[in-house]
């Protein structure tokens, strides 16, 4: 009866910076959507980023909401089968990449572990999170137990820094 599993909220991190770009983060909204015990509350507009903390091309960055009834690990290792199913290699950390989905926040847990850390130990130092999950959390209905993102002028200060406005659609990348 999975009806009478309890159902929890996450958020996931999106991003591609190789190949087509769009297609990647919609195929693994697609695969998200279709997990065991998931579904998608929501998608924040895409955006463009620099990459940080390495070199490479732009990166097309996004957050996704989800309602899951998968324990965290169970998620995050579903996360990366995604990955994998589309092609992610992890030749070296900071490599470009054709997809990269991380897991943000899940309501309800704090860890730390080799494994997973939850919430994202750096997803206050990243505008390509922080801008999109802004955005998205406008959007769904609130709950107490959601991630708080920087104020307006902590984003506007990451984003000037780091290179981040809303993709185009139609121009090239």
């Amino acid at each position: 009866m999975t009806e009478d599993l309890p159902r929890f909220r996450a958020f996931v991190a999106l991003g591609a910076n190789l190949g087509p770009t769009r297609e990647s983060l919609q195929s693994a909204l697609a695969r998200m959507q279709d997990l065991p015990w998931t579904s998608l509350e929501g998608v924040s507009s895409f955006y463009v980023t620099k990459a940080v903390g390495t070199e490479g091309p732009d990166y097309l960055n996004a957050v996704a909401a989800l309602s899951t009834s998968l324990a965290p690990l169970e998620l995050l290792n579903a996360l990366l089968g995604i990955e994998l199913t589309l092609g992610r290699e992890r030749p070296k950390p900071l490599a470009p990449r054709t997809l990269d989905l991380d897991l943000l926040w899940m309501e309800g847990v704090k860890r730390e572990s080799l494994a997973l850390s939850l919430p994202h130990p750096r997803m206050d130092e990243r505008a390509f999170v922080q801008e999109p999950l802004a955005e998205l959390l406008a959007k769904l209905p609130p709950k107490s137990t959601d991630p708080r993102p920087l104020n307006p002028a902590e984003r506007a200060k990451l984003a000037a820094a780091q290179g981040i406005f809303l993709e185009q659609v139609g121009n090239p990348q």
